[in-house]
């Protein structure tokens, strides 16, 4: 059973004759006879009384048709649906990202894919680049952004990583106190509005260390990156407030109770804050972190999927082309 056979049956009960069904669906009436034969022989019954031109339905035509009619209904709905998914009119986005990129990037992200396909549901799940990366194994996320040092040797044969962002890390402190590594001292006040004010010279880790900090949870990206740093070169960094989230880390830096190692886009838009740059142990370059945008490469992404992974990088060449420095594309 098919649905041309189903629709060649509804048409004939509803005209009562075959030639004029035919006709009604631009089908030579032999090929429609044949259809309605074979539905027939399928099914093991006779739907049709035949008797000269005139043509009714047999006890079975009249049980099957209301079945049919569903069914032809239920794929017209299936067509629609598919269409309004394939027009993003429709449909969901299971998007995973860390915590620091869930304040930046990912605002902005949902901002414009929320403008743009408001008929598109969207599942967040913020957490670390591991939790992340062991849900897009699992299938449970579409995407997800992540940094791209974090790669669980699993997980690689599986995932598709797509590098977008390289961003430096900056430490924050309050703008109106005095700078806390003696240099740039004052240079909050000259900030233009809406961006950090940054510091002239980096720091290293040396003189981070001797400043106390406030400090991540232990599974936050971030942490882990600074405590291996801070182990490499074997120092014990001072700790001023530890196991703060993002949002808590920045209000406590602006008032002074200590300063926070961050991404450079979770400073900007905050003016009372000081990013100061901050050097590598090794060869004297800035920090830096790459941001990759990953999904399963066994799986064909949706459209919505689609549609959100081409938005990000465009959101990304956006930030690389304002940020002056801050952050570059990858």
């Amino acid at each position: 059973m098919n649905l041309e056979q189903l629709t060649g049956f509804a048409m004939i009960a509803e005209l009562g004759h075959f030639t004029r069904a035919a006709e009604r669906l631009h089908l030579a009436q032999p090929s429609l006879s044949r259809q309605v034969a074979t539905l027939e022989r399928e099914l093991g019954v006779e739907l049709f009384h035949r008797v000269r031109s005139n043509v009714t339905l047999t006890a079975a035509g009249e049980r099957l048709l209301p079945i049919a009619r569903r069914m032809l209904a239920d794929a017209d709905t299936a067509r629609d649906e598919m269409a309004e998914l394939a027009g993003l009119r429709r449909g969901r986005i299971r998007l995973g990202a860390t915590p620091t990129l869930c304040t930046s990037l990912v605002a902005e992200v949902l901002a414009e894919y929320r403008a743009r396909y408001p008929g598109i549901d969207i599942e967040i799940l913020e957490r670390g680049s591991r939790s992340l990366i062991a849900a897009l194994v699992e299938g449970g996320l579409d995407l997800a952004l992540i940094v791209t040092s974090v790669s669980p040797e699993g997980a690689r044969a599986v995932l598709e990583r797509e590098p977008i962002l390289s961003e430096r890390l900056v430490v924050v402190s309050s703008a109106g106190r005095a700078d806390p590594f003696g240099a740039g001292a004052g240079a909050g006040a000259g900030a233009s509005e809406g961006a950090a004010a940054e510091a002239e010279a980096p720091v290293s880790l040396a003189q981070l260390a001797a400043v106390p900090q406030v400090v991540f949870p232990e599974n936050y990206d971030l942490r882990v990156a600074m405590d291996a740093a801070f182990g490499a070169a074997g120092l014990t960094p001072a700790v001023a407030v530890q196991g703060a989230e993002m949002d808590a880390a920045l209000s406590f830096a602006e008032r002074g109770i200590g300063v926070a190692v961050v991404p450079a886009m979770v400073a900007v838009g905050r003016p009372t804050l000081r990013a100061t740059p901050l050097m590598s142990p090794v060869g004297g370059v800035e920090l830096t972190r790459t941001i990759s945008i990953a999904r399963r490469s066994d799986m064909v992404p949706t459209h919505a999927a689609a549609a959100m992974q081409s938005l990000v990088r465009e959101i990304a060449d956006r930030l690389a082309a304002l940020e002056h420095g801050l952050v570059t594309r990858a």
